[in-house]
């Protein structure tokens, strides 16, 4: 099943009062030995109005929120998004940090597959990873490179 997302990707900050909760909610769940594949029971409780509720929570999903709630302390804006989600190039550029026009030209080049719904454009997100990968190790092998001259001229010990 594709998911396609609507309206703009959204990251999530935490506003400075919340970052110690998260702190402290982050260092509580790290303190379970997650066992693999054993889901952990989670009672939660609302102090406004004091209603209860017991869940069991996969532990995949509560090493997820650990992780989460650890990055929101330290200020790190969060963004969840499903592996399978389908974008728009909107949404796409917005994740790659590009506009919009240039995100188009990578596509039409054919810098990754995406698909058309009548006149707009889908990228899986996962596409979207492997070409950040690419790039990344392009960049990487570009940078390398021009160290191996740099020495090679004397231009760098």
């Amino acid at each position: 099943m594709t998911l396609l997302l609507t309206g703009p990707v959204q990251s999530v900050v935490l506003p400075e009062r919340e970052t110690g909760l998260a702190q402290a909610s982050s260092n509580a769940l790290a303190q379970f030995n997650i066992v693999e594949n054993q889901p952990l029971s989670l009672h939660l409780e609302n102090p406004q109005t004091g209603q209860q509720i017991d869940a069991i929570i996969p532990a995949a999903a509560v090493r997820i929120f650990a992780e989460v709630l650890a990055n929101m302390a330290e200020g790190k804006a969060i963004t969840l998004v499903p592996l399978h989600a389908e974008l728009s190039t909107q949404q796409a550029a917005e994740l790659l940090g590009v506009s919009r026009p240039y995100f188009i030209k990578l596509l039409e080049q054919g810098k990754m597959p995406f698909r058309k719904v009548g006149e707009q454009r889908r990228v899986l997100y996962q596409e979207l990873l492997r070409y950040i990968e690419e790039y990344q190790k392009d960049a990487h092998t570009a940078l390398d490179e021009m160290t191996a001259e740099a020495q090679r001229l004397g231009l760098y010990d």
